[in-house]
């Protein structure tokens, strides 16, 4: 349960880097962050499995780079959805969505080990 609250603070501080790289995608408050945070863990664990089996043939034609544009449009889609979180379009949704996964993926090694 501990791992999981470490995880969920890791990504809601990955979007406030995002947030600060990238002046297309906005975050207000830390409430904001921590809510995006959660929305996102919640859409890619039950959404994006879903969209990646459904667009298999197209992922397969592209060699897998159609999981970017998943992962993009999820991405501005959740800044649609939580208040205090914007995304300003599409491609911001790519690379802020490349540039969150990069940080979470560098705080988690330094942090869970």
């Amino acid at each position: 349960m501990l791992r999981i609250l470490v995880v969920w603070l890791i990504n809601a501080v990955a979007l406030a880097a995002v947030a600060y790289l990238m002046p297309s995608v906005s975050v207000e408050s830390a409430g904001a962050a921590l809510a995006a945070a959660l929305v996102l863990g919640l859409v890619n664990a039950l959404v994006r499995p879903v969209l990646v089996l459904l667009t298999l043939p197209v992922t397969i034609l592209t060699l897998g780079l159609f999981i970017f544009v998943i992962n993009g449009l999820l991405f501005w889609a959740v800044g649609s959805f939580v208040s205090g979180f914007h995304v300003a379009g599409f491609w911001p949704g790519v690379f802020g969505a490349i540039i969150f996964s990069l940080i979470s993926w560098a705080l988690a090694a330094l942090l869970l080990k």
